[in-house]
């Protein structure tokens, strides 16, 4: 699992170029629905390490936030060769976020 919170935030042409799997997890540190789901997206993550992970801080001004029409926190999305597959906002069911990864690392 490659889980990083870039100092500078990837643009939306970096993103759209990824290759692989990619979950990108937009939040922000303060947010309490954002730090009760970590230890469910930690868990999920072990199971499937192929994925990169990337946390990006989101807020007033952030424009990759705004290209992917984030309106709540935690917004979880599933992106395969950089495009977005699915998308969990507020997620509370496990089942939910490992169906989401598993549709990203399917064939």
């Amino acid at each position: 699992m490659t889980d990083s919170s870039p100092a500078a935030e990837p643009t939306r042409a970096e993103v759209d170029n990824l290759a692989g799997a990619t979950l990108l997890e937009f939040g922000a540190s303060w947010c309490g629905h954002c730090q009760a789901a970590q230890p469910a997206i930690r868990s999920a993550m072990q199971l499937f390490p192929q994925v990169r992970h990337i946390k990006i801080e989101d807020g007033k001004g952030r424009r990759l936030g705004r290209s992917f029409h984030v309106k709540l926190w935690p917004t979880l999305i599933f992106l395969k060769e950089g495009i977005e597959l699915t998308r969990l906002v507020r997620q509370s069911q496990a089942q939910e976020l490992n169906d989401s990864l598993q549709s990203i690392t399917a064939p």
